[in-house]
């Protein structure tokens, strides 16, 4: 899609022309396809629409790309072969729109090599790539453990029954410069019952064997809450990317099968940009999903009371994705 083409429609209580001056939509060089208070959603070319914007703008870019799968999915997928390559220039206009201290957050799952039950290394060789010649920094590694996952490929997992249910999803947390806006007090979980037990009862001064010290203020909860973990914990997965992508009652599943419309089928947790954008932006700063598809990162950013810009190049799903819009600017407290 092009970025001169005209709006079909508009969802915002108020009228575009009184907008505030540093609204998303004056950013870039045509009318949204909808709109909010807080941002702008596009029928658009992601690669274009990402060219548009103006050099170090943006804050945060929180997106999943259509990952490189070995069977073709209907919303369009790269070759685990070419994968790299095509990304590659949207990762280069990611950097260029970053502010020096913003973030880039991509989820990206793995894939099973065609024919053998052997896993594919592409997101690997992105990851080196964004890096080594993009000029990305890694800040930190995340993974996103889903629940809700198939036991795919069916072959090896539940036929020959040679390998298990793959459920972690990869979240690489780049940055601009090794430095980025980040702060975990926002993102803090409750104190666990041992970690309340030893603020109780006190803690000794050692020496783990690994040469950790550890000191008697390790026992103080003055903080508010414990620091999440990147990654699941023990036997039972409790950290703060446990999350499942399947729900069938929220608002926006609800309205498509009211009206007909096809649901998004790779659609992202609320849960897992609103970590991110909590952990890496303050109110006010921009949050970009140039893969929006059902367009979750943009709701999560309104109702955070940050500015957004959401881009899909299959209108089906960005207009479906105006039903989340539709329903909080309704009831101001659904979020």
């Amino acid at each position: 899609m092009s970025l001169s083409e005209p709006t079909p429609i508009l969802i915002n209580s108020t009228p575009i022309a009184d907008m505030p001056a540093d609204h998303p939509r004056n950013l870039l060089p045509r009318e949204p396809y909808y709109a909010t208070p807080r941002g702008a959603a596009y029928l658009s070319d992601s690669l274009e629409l990402l060219r548009a914007l103006p050099t170090a703008s943006v804050n945060l870019v929180v997106t999943s790309p259509p990952y490189a799968l070995h069977f073709k999915k209907e919303y369009g997928n790269a070759a685990k072969q070419d994968y790299v390559k095509w990304f590659l220039p949207f990762a280069a206009e990611i950097l260029r729109v970053l502010t020096d201290d913003g973030s880039f957050v991509l989820n990206i799952g793995g894939s099973y090599n065609q024919g053998t039950p052997t896993r594919s290394v592409y997101h690997f060789k992105l990851l080196v790539a964004l890096v080594e010649e993009i000029g990305f920094h890694l800040a930190q590694e995340c993974f996103w453990y889903n629940p809700a996952k198939m036991p795919v490929p069916a072959e090896w997992v539940t036929v020959r029954r040679i390998r298990v249910r793959d459920s972690v999803e990869y979240v690489w947390w780049l940055s601009k410069t090794p430095w980025p806006k980040a702060s975990n007090l926002n993102v803090l979980k409750e104190y666990s019952e041992d970690m309340l037990r030893l603020n109780r009862n006190g803690v000794r001064e050692t020496v783990r064997p690994s040469g950790h010290v550890i000191r008697s203020s390790f026992d103080k909860i003055k903080a508010g809450g414990a620091i999440p973990a990147n990654v699941v914990e023990d036997d039972v997965p409790e950290s703060m990317l446990k999350m499942g992508n399947n729900s069938a009652n929220d608002v926006y599943t609800m309205k498509c099968k009211e009206t007909g419309t096809k649901v998004h089928p790779a659609r992202f947790p609320v849960s897992l940009p609103k970590f991110f954008i909590k952990l890496l932006t303050v109110p006010n700063d921009l949050i970009v999903d140039p893969f929006a598809g059902s367009n979750t990162t943009g709701f999560v950013a309104e109702g955070l009371d940050r500015r957004w810009i959401a881009s899909d190049a299959v209108e089906e799903y960005l207009k479906a994705s105006a039903f989340r819009f539709e329903a909080s600017l309704q009831q101001p407290d659904l979020f």
